[in-house]
Parts: C-alpha cells; sequence; structure tokens
C-alpha cells in the first residue's frame, strides 16, 4: 500500500465520516482530526517500507510487518532499553509459568502419558481449565521458544478437551471448559480457543519444524482449519444439567457471512463475539493453510475489518461482548452481552495487530485513537465494565484492560498512545486470584508492545 493508495482511502473515509458526525461536531474540528491521521499512517507506512530504493510490496501483503518483517517496539519508542524490556517480558514469564504454585503461576505440570509431559493452564480463581487459556499458552510459548511448554499444553489439550467420538456434535474440536484433572465441564466449544490453537500450531510448524503424531503441528493445524469451516453439522446426545439433550453442530464459521460464530452448537441462537475476530491471524491462515480455501479466508479478514467499524460506539469506541452478523446488539444476551466488559476488552487488541501485521485498513487508526480518548476523558483510575456510551458500571482497574489499552497503541496516532504504554510498563505482573486473565492479556501486551509478537 502506498501513500497515494492511503490518501485515496482517506478521502472515502472523510467523506462518511463527515455525514454521520456533521451534527455531534464542526466540519473544521473533523478536518484537523483526519488530516492528523493521514499524515500519521503516510509516514507511518513510508519509514515501514522505506520507499527509497525498494520495492512496493504488493497490495494483497499490505504494509505491515508480514510485508516489512518490521515490528514496533513500543517500550523502545518510550524511552525503554533493550535489556530492561528483555528483563521485563522474561521476568513476566518467569512467575506466570514457573513462579509461586499459590499465587504466582497459571501453569502446572500435570505428569506424562505415551505423548510426553502434560501441562495445563489454569484460571485459578475458579479452579477450572479453558481452551482460552491454553491456547493463550501455547501463543505465549512459540513467541518466546519454549517448545517444552508448548508441547506440553498442547498434549494436554489433545488429551483432554479434544473431542475424538465421531458422533459428538463437537467432534473435531475442543470442550472449552474442564477440571483440572481433565473431567470435561462442557460439551460445547468456544471457537476463540481454536483460532489461538490453530495459529499457534501454524507459527510452530514455521520456528521449530513439525514432528510426528500430535505434534506434527502442520498437519494437525490443516485438519482443524478445515473442520472450523467444513465439518459438516452432527447431532447428538450429550450430557445437560443433569440429564442429557439431543445437540446439533457444526463447523465454526457461518458460511453465509464469512464470520466466526459465538458457538456452533444450537443451544443458542446464532450471532458473534466481536473479540473472537482476529483478522490478523486469518491473513495468515490464508497463506498456510490449505490453497482451496484461502480466498474463504481472506474474505473473513476484510469482513472482520468492517465488523469492527460497525460494533464500536461512533464515540467512545467501546463494543459489546456479543453482536449479531449485521452488528447489532444481541438483546436477549443479559447486560454482559450488550456491555463493554471482559470478553470486549480484547477487541481493541485484534484491530491493532491486524494493524502491526498487515496495515490494511486505515480506519483501524481511528478506532484505538477513540478508545484511547474516551479513556483519557475517564481519568488513570477507569473502571472496566461500561455501558457502550461511556457510563461507567464496575470500578475495578483492570490490569489486562490496561494491557489492552496499551496494545491499542500500535494503531493509534495521538501522541496519548505512550501514556498507555508507559501504565503497562509500570503495572506489576498480575498475581492472586485475577492472575489468569490479567495476567495471559499483560504477557501477551508485553509480547505486542515490545515488537515480540511475531509472524514466525
Amino acid at each position: 500500500m502506498n501513500t497515494v493508495h492511503v490518501k485515496q482511502e482517506y478521502n472515502s473515509v472523510v467523506s462518511r465520516n463527515f455525514l454521520v458526525n456533521s451534527q455531534s461536531r464542526t466540519a473544521a474540528a473533523l478536518s484537523a482530526r483526519l488530516l492528523s491521521l493521514l499524515m500519521f499512517c503516510s509516514v507511518w507506512l513510508t519509514a515501514g517500507l522505506d520507499l527509497q530504493g525498494a520495492d512496493t510490496p504488493p497490495k494483497a501483503e499490505g504494509a505491515g510487518a508480514f510485508a516489512t518483517g518490521r515490528y514496533r517496539n513500543l517500550f523502545a519508542e518510550i524511552g525503554k532499553s533493550q535489556a530492561e524490556i528483555r528483563k521485563k517480558v522474561d521476568s513476566a514469564f518467569q512467575q506466570l509459568f514457573h513462579g509461586n504454585v499459590t499465587n504466582e503461576t497459571v501453569y502446572y505440570e500435570a505428569g506424562t502419558n505415551a505423548n510426553g509431559p502434560l501441562a495445563f493452564v489454569t484460571d485459578i480463581k475458579h479452579l477450572v481449565v479453558r481452551s482460552e487459556g491454553l491456547s493463550y499458552g501455547m501463543i505465549i510459548a512459540v513467541q518466546l521458544g519454549k517448545k517444552a511448554e508448548f508441547d506440553a499444553i498442547w498434549n494436554w489439550s489433545k488429551t483432554y478437551l479434544y473431542v475424538s467420538e465421531t458422533n459428538h456434535p463437537s467432534f473435531g474440536f475442543f470442550t472449552w471448559q474442564a477440571r483440572t484433572n481433565g473431567a470435561r465441564m462442557s460439551q460445547f466449544v468456544a471457537p476463540d480457543g481454536e483460532e489461538y490453537y490453530l495459529t499457534a500450531l501454524y507459527l510452530a510448524a514455521h520456528r521449530w519444524g513439525s514432528g510426528t503424531g500430535i505434534f506434527n503441528y502442520q498437519e494437525r493445524a490443516d485438519e482443524l482449519l478445515a473442520r472450523m469451516r467444513h465439518r459438516p453439522v452432527i447431532s447428538g446426545e450429550v450430557p445437560w444439567r443433569g440429564g442429557s439433550r439431543k445437540i446439533q453442530a457444526g463447523a465454526l464459521f457461518d458460511e453465509a457471512h464469512n464470520m466466526v460464530l459465538f458457538s456452533p452448537s444450537d443451544e443458542r441462537a446464532r450471532f458473534s463475539d466481536p473479540s473472537y475476530h482476529l483478522p490478523a491471524f486469518y491473513e495468515l491462515w490464508a497463506r498456510r493453510g490449505p490453497k482451496e480455501d484461502a480466498a474463504f479466508w481472506k474474505q473473513a479478514a476484510d469482513v472482520s475489518r468492517d465488523y469492527f467499524v460497525k460494533v464500536t460506539h461512533p464515540v467512545t469506541g467501546l463494543n459489546p461482548c456479543y453482536a449479531n452478523f449485521d452488528g447489532s446488539l444481541v438483546l436477549r444476551s443479559s447486560n454482559y452481552g450488550t456491555n463493554f466488559s471482559y470478553d470486549a476488552f480484547r477487541t481493541a487488541g485484534n484491530w491493532s495487530v491486524d494493524w502491526s501485521w498487515w496495515a490494511k485498513d486505515p480506519r483501524q487508526c481511528e478506532l484505538s485513537d477513540k478508545l484511547q480518548a474516551f479513556f483519557e476523558s475517564k481519568g488513570t483510575n477507569y473502571g472496566c465494565v461500561f455501558t457502550l456510551d461511556g457510563r461507567q458500571l464496575e470500578d475495578r482497574h483492570a490490569q489486562g484492560l490496561i494491557a489492552v489499552n496499551a496494545v491499542a497503541s500500535l494503531a493509534a496516532t495521538n501522541p496519548r498512545w505512550k501514556r498507555y504504554v508507559e501504565e503497562l510498563w509500570n503495572t506489576p505482573t498480575p498475581e492472586g486470584l485475577e492472575r489468569y486473565y490479567e495476567g495471559l492479556l499483560y504477557m501477551m501486551a508485553l509480547f505486542h508492545c515490545s515488537g515480540e509478537f511475531r509472524i514466525w
């Protein structure tokens, strides 16, 4: 993407935004803000591509790190030395994966089986294991080159969460929650786990090469990716609230909408979760996975970029935890689903990493600016749950939200981004009962902000 193309896209953005916002802001203020945004993106793209003496990457590859090989180090940009950054990242990993078992670690070794060592990542507050945390743990391990931890988590996942029964509605996927002894607590699938498992496997295949059996990362990833789009609908009886219930479930993506589902099974309606939308990953799947599905995954990435704009509030930049395919609220999902709450923390990180890796949609810069401006308006000790128009519902200053707000700086253009990166730097590694979700988001944010969340 060259500077001229960026300007052309921004002309369109200016026209649309002026029509939408003219009643609430003056044309002069809007023009100034978008001009600043245009200047930032032009400078950023030029710097990232080193256009003097270099060929511009094909438009299909974007202008982000995939095309340039360059990852922004936000910690270095606020003046931290590489030695300080290395120490902070390594210290956080050591605490969260090998720290005190009572108050620090979320990673627990669990013996061995025929495939080798087993280990799980647990939500210590609720004493459960989730596909979410296991797959996050694998992403963290591959980014740091920790193959032993990666393989142990994958082995536990395949041993206990993977559904191998061919007549089960969740066949070929991973049940989303179990006890620490491996006993299933749910028969259903939460697709964000599969998305992170899959991406971790592709990264591992390229970083370490593939082994055999469950450790043939490329084959296991290709198999899972094909099922995520194509797995046939299966009906079957599953345990249900002390009895049983016949459930029907199919693929994890809605084919008609090119969009990830919140759940593929019919115990609930079909809708999506904005924080499950990972266009940065879909672009990679299109290049690493089966070629016959490449066009679908590229289209899914574009659909998710549009979806981010649809589901975010036009002023606050906040998004709900759940949304329909058209971006409208899932009104029957309770206040959790319609408010900005814990699931929703992650969405800004998703669009910002997409900008970092691919830089295909400049609207993501505007989304980060809106979101950070909103939190700036709430002061330095903002809460963590809000209505979409900005009314605070929970006062806790959550470390996980601090982490993702810093990641949003990857796409932000306003200099206020530095305060969010500084706050992450000054925030200690989470410990205690909240260390699972807060800690994993924190660990991944350290990668994002140090330029270490890479496409291996």
